[in-house]
């Protein structure tokens, strides 16, 4: 797939086959999303993948009802974290600029935006998650201490693709000099 028609192609998918996605395809989709540029390459987004049924709907139990949902038909979550205290930051530990930990979240965004063009590029759809609570999947789903849950990823095999929502015109967000 063409990488403009892979962006306009991107949606949020909430209804999945009851296909599993292979190891190797998810595997194949991190090594991608990895390819993301990071704060001076520091790497610091994790993904956890998990297909168990009896762990998802133990997932499901830290979800709002219409998180919980979409995770329940997903074939495969995906539990992004990353390491805190690194990107947008020296290495003595101090803030390289005002935003600071700002960073790890900035990266961790273009590393998971990555990793669902990649997924939309095989046909597998995803959903980017970020209503949960915290600590209770920290722990269910041994996320280290050092690490945040920034968000969940449902994935699976496109069930449809909806119409893209109405975009503002590039006018009202672009500014030329």
């Amino acid at each position: 797939m063409e990488a403009f028609e892979c962006i306009e192609t991107r949606r949020s998918i909430r209804k999945f086959e009851d296909r599993p996605i292979d190891r190797s395809t998810i595997t194949r989709l991190v090594a991608e999303a990895q390819l993301a540029p990071t704060w001076k390459n520091s790497q610091t987004t994790r993904f956890a993948a998990f297909t168990d049924k009896s762990l998802l709907e133990d997932v499901c139990q830290a979800l709002p009802g219409f998180n919980a949902k979409v995770v329940s038909a997903a074939p495969l979550l995906m539990a992004v974290s990353a390491v805190t205290g690194h990107s947008g930051f020296e290495k003595d530990g101090t803030p390289t600029t005002v935003l600071g930990e700002a960073y790890t979240y900035f990266d961790c965004g273009a590393t998971v935006q990555t990793f669902c063009l990649a997924a939309n590029s095989l046909g597998i759809g995803t959903v980017i998650l970020g209503i949960f609570d915290q600590a209770k999947l920290k722990a269910l789903l041994n996320i280290p201490d050092n690490e945040a849950l920034v968000v969940l990823v449902a994935c699976g095999y496109k069930l449809s693709s909806p119409h893209m929502p109405a975009r503002y015109p590039v006018n009202d967000i672009l500014r030329l000099p």
